[in-house]
């Protein structure tokens, strides 16, 4: 079984762990109905005007 032969300084420790907490923003685009240009995550339906790749696919109602 491996052990470690010395212990691990707290700088170098948390150098390591430092990796990983880098977050990478969420990329958006705007929405492919040119009245809307919402900006929305890729790949999804629009919430505000129910289109996705150019069709209506959602009938999404107006607040009054």
């Amino acid at each position: 079984m491996a052990v470690p032969k010395k212990k691990v300084s707290k700088a170098r420790r948390d150098k390591r762990r430092s990796n990983n907490s880098k977050l990478t923003p969420v990329g958006v685009v705007k929405c492919s109905n040119p009245a809307c240009n919402e900006m929305i995550k890729p790949h999804c339906v629009c919430k505000v005007c129910g289109f996705y790749g150019g069709k209506k696919v959602l009938n999404i109602k107006e607040k009054a």
